[in-house]
């Protein structure tokens, strides 16, 4: 670990550095406020060592920059000073300050409060690396909002789920299987890949989740984990989005490779949660809104976006539609009215 010892004083400089090496850790020096702080951006150490009476700069002012500043915000200060009445004590750690000790001081308690300061910096890193790995993850497939909702509260990445409302997305690529049995594999792959990346950017651009790939089809909710109250319409408005940007997106395929997509949407209540076991889990949605919406993409052809009625009752103000009448829906004793959405 690297820490950094700020003191003009040239012989307290130098006991610091010699208790800090003695107990295996690396140091650096400053000799007065400007060049702590220089010496802090340029070296970013683990933790600080900050004195307060010092030229250009005293130690509350470094303080108070280095901790304004979110390249060093992190970089824990422990000022050590001949101030230790109150008023200073405050002061210290209000400019930012994580610990305050006066001299003279006993060499074992500052190489245990600097221990301490040091185990602390090291989980709080661990901590934001692995957090930064989750949101760099998520937010391949959730928007940015719905990403920080879950890394707001990890409780909610356990197994179980709750009957909820929700807008439920299923796209599918047409005439993507047959073009399979002729086209070569790495050329297929990055066709797919492509078409994903178009509906998962509208997808997320409508605060959607992506729910899972399902071969060449992708499924995806709204409201949830996030609640939106107009979740139905930023499912249909994503499918308007994705249909609206095929034409100047199919200008970099043959024409062989330029396919229409087909969804199907329906709101309605749903089992969602945490499927699977402790070590793998899925968050999903399950149940009848979730097979409607699926069964409507595949009632779906020549790029149409079907949705309920469910669904088109609640925005039938915000849409222009064509009915396509009552359908037969596989698996459903009762027709279902089926509606295209035109704009």
């Amino acid at each position: 670990m690297k820490v950094l010892i700020a003191d003009d004083n040239s012989n307290s400089r130098q006991l610091l550095k010699d208790i800090i090496e003695s107990v295996g850790h690396e140091t650096v020096t400053a000799v007065d406020g400007p060049s702590a702080v220089e010496t802090a951006q340029q070296h970013m150490p683990d933790l600080m060592i900050l004195d307060v009476n010092m030229p250009g700069k005293n130690g509350f002012e470094v303080c108070a920059l280095l901790k304004g500043d979110a390249a060093t915000a992190q970089i824990p200060i422990l000022m050590l000073t001949a101030l230790g009445d109150i008023e200073n004590r405050v002061t210290g750690l209000g400019a930012g300050a994580d610990d305050y000790l006066t001299k003279p001081f006993s060499p074992r308690e500052l190489v245990a409060r600097v221990n301490a300061r040091l185990r602390a910096k090291a989980e709080s890193d661990g901590l934001r690396e692995t957090k930064e790995m989750l949101r760099q993850t998520f937010e391949r497939f959730v928007a940015p909002s719905v990403v920080e909702r879950l890394l707001q509260d990890p409780n909610q990445v356990k197994l179980g789920g709750q009957f909820q409302d929700i807008t439920v997305l299923f796209a599918d690529l047409q005439g993507f299987t047959p073009m399979s049995e002729y086209a070569p594999p790495e050329t297929l792959l990055g066709v797919l890949n492509a078409y994903h990346a178009l509906i998962v950017k509208y997808i997320q651009e409508n605060k959607g989740t992506v729910d899972k790939f399902i071969g060449d089809g992708v499924m995806a909710l709204y409201n949830t984990p996030v609640l939106q109250a107009n979740h139905p319409l930023l499912a249909v408005r994503t499918a308007i989005g994705i249909r609206n940007a095929l034409s100047s997106f199919h200008e970099q395929f043959e024409p062989t490779y330029r396919l229409n997509i087909n969804f199907g949407i329906h709101s309605g209540m749903a089992v969602v949660g945490n499927v699977g076991t402790q070590e793998i889990m899925d968050f999903t949605a399950v149940g009848d809104t979730v097979n409607l919406a699926s069964r409507l993409q595949q009632l779906s052809t020549n790029g149409q976006i079907l949705i309920s009625s469910a669904l088109y009752d609640r925005i039938r103000d915000h849409i222009r539609v064509t009915a396509i009448g009552s359908q037969k829906i596989r698996g459903r004793q009762e027709q279902v009215m089926v509606y295209e959405v035109l704009e």
